[in-house]
C-alpha cells in the first residue's frame, strides 16, 4: 500500500528557490498551484519534455509560503487502463491535491471516437474560493477562456502567475491570458527546473 500523501505546509522552505520562480513570487507571499493537467501535458510534449511533478513541488515549496498545489484532469472510466491512473494515484499520495471527472465520449467528422472532459470549471471555483486564503495564484494553463478568471482573482488581491508556452506552433498560451496575467513564464523556460524526458501518454 502506498503511504499517505503528505500534508502541504504553508512555511518556506530553506532550500533557494530557482531563479525563474524567485523572480516572479515574492518570498512573503501566501502560494497556491493550480494545474491544468491535460494543457500542461500537451504544452511541455510539444516542447519535447515530461513534466516531473516531484522536482515542480519541491521548487514551488522553495518559493514563498506554499499553501497547495491542486491538479485537475478527466479521465476514461471504461478503459481497461488508464495511462493516466498511476500519475494520478501518486499525485494524490505526494502532497497534490487531485481533481477528476468522467472524459465524454463523442464522434468526430471522420466518424472516429474521440473524448473530452472540461476542467475548467472546477478550477474557476477552486481558485475563487482559494484567493482570500492565497496572495498568489500559480496556474498552469494556456486557456484563454481563463482570462475572467485571472481578472476576478486579481480584484479580490491575488497577483496571477501563468505558466505556459508561446515557444510552439502555433502558441499553446493565449496573448489575452498573457496580458491578463502579472506574470508569464515560459514552460520552455523551466524545462530544467521541473521537466524530465519523455517516457509516456498520461498527462
Amino acid at each position: 500500500m502506498a503511504p499517505p500523501a503528505p500534508s502541504s505546509s504553508a512555511a518556506p522552505t530553506s532550500a533557494a528557490p530557482p531563479a525563474a520562480l524567485a523572480r516572479a513570487i515574492r518570498p512573503d507571499e501566501r502560494i497556491a498551484l493550480f494545474i491544468d493537467g491535460a494543457n500542461v501535458h500537451g504544452a511541455a510534449r510539444a516542447l519535447g519534455f515530461d513534466m516531473d511533478y516531484r522536482r515542480l513541488l519541491e521548487a514551488f515549496r522553495a518559493c514563498g509560503r506554499f499553501v497547495r498545489a491542486s491538479y485537475y484532469t478527466a479521465l476514461i472510466e471504461d478503459q481497461e487502463f488508464s495511462p493516466i491512473r498511476p500519475l494520478v494515484d501518486w499525485l494524490d499520495y505526494n502532497g497534490f491535491k487531485v481533481v477528476t471527472k468522467p472524459a465524454r465520449d463523442y464522434t468526430d467528422a471522420t466518424g472516429r471516437r474521440r473524448w473530452k472532459g472540461d476542467m475548467d470549471v472546477d478550477i474557476a471555483v477552486d481558485v475563487m474560493e482559494a484567493v482570500p486564503g492565497v496572495d498568489h495564484v500559480v496556474l498552469f494553463s494556456g486557456d484563454g477562456d481563463f482570462v475572467p478568471l485571472v481578472e476576478a482573482a486579481q480584484r479580490r488581491g491575488a497577483r496571477v502567475t501563468v505558466v505556459s508556452t508561446v515557444r510552439t506552433s502555433p502558441p499553446m498560451a493565449s496573448d489575452e491570458l498573457r496580458r491578463a496575467a502579472d506574470t508569464f513564464l515560459d514552460l520552455a523556460d523551466l524545462s530544467d527546473v521541473f521537466g524530465r524526458p519523455p517516457r509516456g501518454d498520461a498527462p
